[in-house]
């Protein structure tokens, strides 16, 4: 942030955004939540693969964003700043997370990263908010679905087989986490 801003800047205003990606598909969402996410937010946005995870030290608010690769697996850069995440004190935070995956290509393990992660990050003391329903999807397991079954622990996106769905998706989900996320 520019020094001659920094009186105007609400620092609860900020949120941080980190992301990995290995085939751009969710360094482009991050960049759409970004945009959605329009002034007073400020959302800073962070590849995990340049800037370590225990950025997020730095703010309160935060957003995750992790695709499930093959069947059920971490993204690398997620993989390489796993234990790092545990360095952060998560009390009084509040995190949303996205996740992409394909249900068609892998419907028994549909969004399985965005799971392990809500999973590690709640563990950990922080508030997660975002839930997004389950209706209009087709897969067979996930371990992303909250307890009911009836909700994925973040916004679920597919670029594979609904590309389309994908902008209203954000659009909706970025109105709900900015009522949550009480800014």
């Amino acid at each position: 942030m520019p020094e001659g801003n920094a009186g105007h800047q609400q620092p609860s205003r900020r949120i941080a955004l980190f992301y990995g990606s290995s085939t751009c598909y969710t360094e482009i969402a991050a960049e759409k939540i970004a945009a959605t996410l329009k002034p007073p937010l400020q959302v800073d946005i962070y590849n995990i693969a340049t800037t370590p995870i225990t950025r997020a030290a730095d703010y309160q608010h935060i957003i995750l964003g992790i695709p499930t690769w093959d069947y059920g697996e971490l993204q690398e850069d997620w993989e390489n700043s796993w234990d790092s995440i545990e360095a952060i004190d998560w009390l009084g935070k509040t995190v949303a997370i996205y996740g992409l995956g394909d249900q068609e290509g892998y419907p028994e393990w549909f969004q399985d990263a965005l799971g392990y992660l809500w999973t590690k990050i709640d563990s950990l003391g922080a508030r997660t908010i975002g839930l997004t329903g389950i209706a209009g999807y087709r897969f067979s397991a996930s371990k992303a679905l909250s307890p009911d079954g009836q909700h994925f622990l973040g916004l679920a996106l597919d670029e594979d087989s609904q590309f389309e769905l994908s902008d209203q998706r954000i659009a909706d989900w970025c109105r709900q986490i900015a009522e949550e996320f009480n800014l």
